[in-house]
């Protein structure tokens, strides 16, 4: 079983439609992760930096999904929230490694919190620390820290440890959202 059916089933859901919205600073790994969480056969040998967004579509089982992996380059992330209301969980990746955009990271997920179509709303959102490979990439716990994500009591999270390309630390966020 995928992801997305442990999703769906976390969040109660029977045949039909689920949006996730997978969002992020550019090239925090985003489309490598949506790549590595399709079925094997759906997935894409060459990744290419998301320009504005592509919605990716796929089946599984019992669902239908529709994820947006919305790009993270400044010009775009004006257009995240347009797509909120959809939404039904939320993938945030951190490239770990990158602890100068650390900051611009969390303002953008602050940004997002704080949005009228997420602020009040009960959606799970699932936090990868991407790029554990790198030399200098930091610990998920330091990511934690440095996104204040202890500071989210209203919203069901979790932030696991990842290597988006040799798919190291997705099974544990499957895990999170099946428990």
């Amino acid at each position: 079983m995928g992801l997305f059916d442990k999703l769906a089933g976390w969040l109660g859901l029977k045949k039909k439609e689920v949006h996730v919205l997978c969002l992020g600073l550019d090239n925090s790994g985003k489309t490598t992760i949506i790549n590595k969480l399709k079925p094997s056969n759906a997935q894409t040998q060459d990744i290419i930096p998301t320009i504005g967004f592509s919605i990716e579509k796929f089946k599984t089982s019992s669902l239908s999904f529709t994820v947006f992996d919305m790009s993270g380059q400044g010009r775009y992330r004006n257009l995240w929230e347009h797509y909120y209301k959809e939404g039904q969980a939320i993938i945030f990746v951190i490239d770990s490694s990158d602890k100068l955009r650390m900051v611009v990271a969390k303002e953008e997920l602050d940004t997002l919190l704080n949005h009228p179509d997420i602020k009040h709303r009960r959606l799970p959102i699932l936090f990868f620390a991407n790029k554990m490979d790198l030399r200098d990439a930091i610990s998920s716990v330091k990511v934690s820290q440095l996104l204040s994500l202890e500071n989210i009591k209203d919203k069901p999270w979790h932030i696991c440890a990842s290597d988006a390309l040799k798919g190291e630390g997705l099974q544990e966020g499957v895990d999170w959202l099946q428990g």
